[in-house]
């Protein structure tokens, strides 16, 4: 059905369906962002906006040699004259075409504000200049020799350059970014020289694959420098014209300057488009929540000379977990979405990087084509005008006589046309012809033109006859834009891009995990407990509050897996490294409820830690110990793998907690001691053992009265047990000593409890490979001692004096350490990472080992 127009006093008005005039006058929108506002044309990489600027300057003279102009003037000409639009769009393209951070090789030299790496705002256009950057010039050659097509301006009063000749590949150099209607383009900058030498390489090979030009075109140069991680999303990129390319920050570890040892990380590089100014406030906020530890502070000392952020780390952090979580959870390591559209034909097409490098070669032959056929053109009329100068030449006193004697102007012309065969141009350039050129010289000079004209006539016909030529000559100019501005790769390309495991960045090393009875967990080097002889005061071991005491103290690998056990029979599981470090004693720590979640009525009663060869263990379990003397042995694998809300482990009740968890091997017997005194030693098999968490045990210990048990540990039959009393009187025993009797019993005396000892406060099993002990009290002082100077004594004993607490204070707990060579071979074993120190042992003040294993250092020397 046909509709035909109406008309009225106002015109014709023709009916139409307002769904189809929505989607043509969409379409005519879509098409009209997509071709001239959004993208860049794929020969000269420019963005109509970007090309009307350029052109502007050109026509303003503001050449690189001229003095700069206010950049309100060249807004003004390029709004009035070729850009109909508002004079944000314009400004914010002249500014970013002067950004250094923003164009791999600015088009504009700018002079004022024009903004910052911070996002600062450029200043207004009043009050900034502008003028065209050297390489602007390669933009704009020969553009007055017919080499590109010229269209109407938006009101047909002037023409505009449809495209410019662009001796420089900007689209690869210099990148380009813009959102049109159901589309983007993402292209980033690349390295001048090495897109140069693609190009070169692909004239010469027009077979060339992109795996051929990646040999050239390494991958992205960004402005702002920075790592890319992996060449995966660059080959994507290339291939296919899409791709992910990871960008990370440059970054250095440097020691702080007398500061001790401390570390500070030194960002000079970031990815490109990053803020530094809203990185550096993103980092501080992280640090205030504390989901990034270690850092104490954080600078920008950033100038002229260059970019530097700098993250000082507390004492004792290893600088490349910080610096890994930086990357993690912060703008440090971007992703570029390369997508590379681009107008082809005047029509929005994905490319490929051998398909950029090809349209360019094809554009530029176009160019240098076009370029001789006018100077061809120019140098033919020119030899055409020698031609006629040279017969009036060679018949001089004719030509004169001619002209004297002619009536006019015309008339010469018209009879120089008749007599010597020649046109209107060649005449009139003889009437032209000034006296000076008479002379013998001069006749000298037109002769030797005309043969140089003839010579260049008919090498540029050669040129354009042969298409290798004009090949050559684009390769020609090529070499001398890279050797005039071509300038060193910025942007490094790195090893995949992948977070460094914890345990690939934590040294191993020799570490002690105190837990308050308040709840506070803390970490310290092992080094910081100087080694005394038994009856010394200690040295505090950390700032409690009142009434608080510490009440478990634990001697471990930083790789071990610390296991907490609560009064409700739960588990819960962090790595060691896990635990915020500490440098000094005097400091609380931090709730254990913030590194596990534990319910609010739980409290931990055991900690172990156990390290990843004895998880793997077929004959480890685990026994489990009660308040009230109840006992269970399951196997060890049931906590290998424990999520984040634990696992209940054992059923109690009500009046009854868990007061004792320790790892057990097939030959260790049990040894359950109480407050009063009593210890009661039986065989582990007597106690079933559970395959399942859940269940409350079996009766280990008959007590009597207010009597509860306050330690259980297993040990083979040659080892000895550690007593030691409320007020610091111990003992170490033979488990010989001890009878063994069948679960359920009363027990034997292990240490006599009189006024002066106080009530047993804690018990621990030791064998050959103990050396030393840490004993705990409740201010929280800690004493390190050999055990080979407490002495060994029967059961029903006081013992020797091993701790001395001040008045009011009283012992909680004690952890005895093992011989260190196993743990130097472990840590030699887990820390073999590339680039990684070797383990090293530190002597203590009196000549034995003092527990500390300095580890490997991280890969340090693997950053920027």
């Amino acid at each position: 059905m046909v509709i035909e127009a109406t008309k009225t006093e106002f015109g014709y008005i023709k009916p139409t369906q307002i769904v189809d005039e929505m989607r043509s006058s969409y379409l005519d929108y879509a098409m009209s962002v997509i071709v001239a506002r959004a993208l860049p044309d794929i020969r000269d990489g420019l963005k109509p906006v970007q090309r009307r600027i350029l052109y502007a300057m050109q026509d303003l003279a503001m050449r690189p040699n001229s003095a700069h102009k206010k950049s309100a003037r060249l807004v003004g000409e390029v709004l009035g004259k070729w850009h109909p639009h508002g004079e944000g769009a314009v400004y914010d393209a002249l500014v970013r075409m002067a950004q250094p951070f923003s164009l791999r090789m600015p088009l504009v030299d700018g002079q004022g504000n024009f903004g910052s790496v911070d996002n600062d705002p450029p200043a207004a256009m009043r009050y900034t200049e502008a003028r065209m950057a050297p390489v602007a010039e390669e933009m704009l050659a020969n553009i007055d020799q017919n080499t590109v097509d010229f269209a109407e301006n938006f009101d047909g009063s002037l023409s505009e350059p449809e495209v410019l000749p662009a001796r420089l590949p900007n689209l690869l150099v210099n990148g380009a970014s813009g959102i049109a209607v159901g589309m983007a383009t993402n292209i980033p900058p690349h390295n001048p020289i090495e897109v140069c030498d693609a190009l070169i390489h692909l004239a010469d090979h027009p077979s060339a694959t992109v795996e051929d030009l990646m040999k050239f075109v390494r991958g992205p140069d960004f402005p702002t420098g920075g790592i890319i991680m992996g060449t995966a999303g660059i080959q994507s990129a290339y291939a296919t014209g899409r791709g992910q390319i990871v960008v990370r920050a440059k970054a250095s570890i440097e020691p702080m300057s007398n500061r001790g040892n401390r570390m500070q990380i030194i960002v000079s590089e970031l990815p490109y488009q990053v803020n530094k100014a809203a990185l550096v406030e993103k980092v501080a906020s992280l640090v205030k929540d504390r989901k990034i530890e270690g850092i104490s502070d954080l600078r920008d000392e950033s100038d002229r000379e260059g970019m530097r952020v700098v993250f000082e780390l507390r004492a004792g952090v290893q600088p490349m977990v910080v610096l890994n979580n930086l990357y993690k959870f912060t703008a440090m390591q971007s992703s570029f979405s390369a997508n590379m559209l681009a107008l082809v034909d005047k029509m929005p097409r994905v490319i490929t990087l051998r398909q950029a490098l090809q349209q360019f070669l094809e554009f530029r032959q176009e160019v240098i084509r076009r370029r001789t056929e006018f100077e061809l053109a120019k140098a033919r009329q020119r030899a055409h005008i020698l031609a006629g100068l040279r017969i009036a030449i060679s018949h001089l006193d004719e030509v004169i006589n001619l002209i004297r004697n002619s009536e006019s102007a015309q008339a010469a012309r018209q009879q120089l046309i008749a007599r010597f065969g020649l046109d209107d141009d060649q005449a009139q350039a003889i009437l032209d012809m000034q006296l000076r050129r008479l002379a013998a010289l001069e006749r000298e000079h037109l002769e030797k033109e005309y043969r140089e004209i003839q010579d260049s006539i008919r090498k540029m016909e050669e040129l354009l006859a042969d298409d290798r030529k004009i090949l050559a000559e684009v390769k020609k100019e090529l070499r001398a834009l890279k050797k005039k501005h071509g300038d060193e790769r910025r942007t490094e390309i790195s090893g995949e891009a992948s977070d460094l495991a914890r345990e690939e960045l934590e040294p191993h090393e020799q570490i002690v995990v105190t837990l308050s009875q308040g709840g506070y967990i803390k970490r310290i080097p092992a080094s910081t407990f100087r080694n005394q002889h038994r009856g010394g005061k200690g040295v505090g071991g950390m700032t409690t509050r009142d009434n608080d005491a510490v009440k478990r103290l634990l001697v471990v690998d930083t790789h071990d897996k610390l296991l907490f056990f609560t009064n409700k029979g739960r588990v819960y599981s962090l790595t060691a490294f896990e635990l915020r470090a500490d440098t000094s004693r005097a400091t609380r720590g931090v709730p254990i409820l913030n590194v596990i979640s534990a319910g609010s009525t739980e409290k931990v009663t055991a900690v172990i830690g156990m390290s990843e060869n004895e998880f793997e263990s077929e004959d480890c379990v685990l026994v489990l110990a009660t308040a009230k003397g109840k006992i269970k042995r399951i196997a060890l694998s049931t906590v290998a793998n424990v999520r984040p809300s634990g696992y209940n482990m054992m059923s109690l009740s009500e009046d009854d907690e868990l007061v004792s968890v320790r790892p057990a091997n097939p030959k260790d017997s049990i040894m359950m001691v109480t407050q009063n005194g009593k210890a009661l030693r039986f065989d582990q098999t007597e106690v079933r053992l559970y395959k399942h968490r859940g269940g409350g045990g079996v009766k280990g210990m008959k007590l009597v009265g207010e009597d509860r048990v306050i330690s259980m540990d297993v040990g083979p039959p040659s080892a000895r047990l550690l007593v030691i009393s409320k007020l610091g009187m111990g003992k170490i025993t033979p488990l010989s000593s001890y009878r063994k009797k069948g679960r359920g019993g009363m027990g034997v005396k292990t240490l006599n409890v009189t006024a002066k000892t106080g009530p047993v406060a804690d018990a621990q099993i030791i064998d050959d490979t103990k050396e030393e002990v840490y004993v705990v009290s409740e201010q929280a002082q800690v004493i390190r001692t050999n055990l080979s100077e407490i002495r060994n004594a029967g059961r029903n004993t006081q013992g020797v004096t091993i701790f001395k607490p001040s008045e009011g204070d009283s012992v909680t707990s004690i952890s005895c350490v093992s011989d260190l060579n196993l743990i130097e071979e472990k840590a030699a074993n887990q820390s073999a990472t590339p680039k990684a120190k070797k383990p090293t042992k530190a002597a203590s003040t009196n000549g034995r080992r003092n527990g500390r294993v300095n580890g490997a250092q991280g890969r340090l020397d693997g950053i920027g």
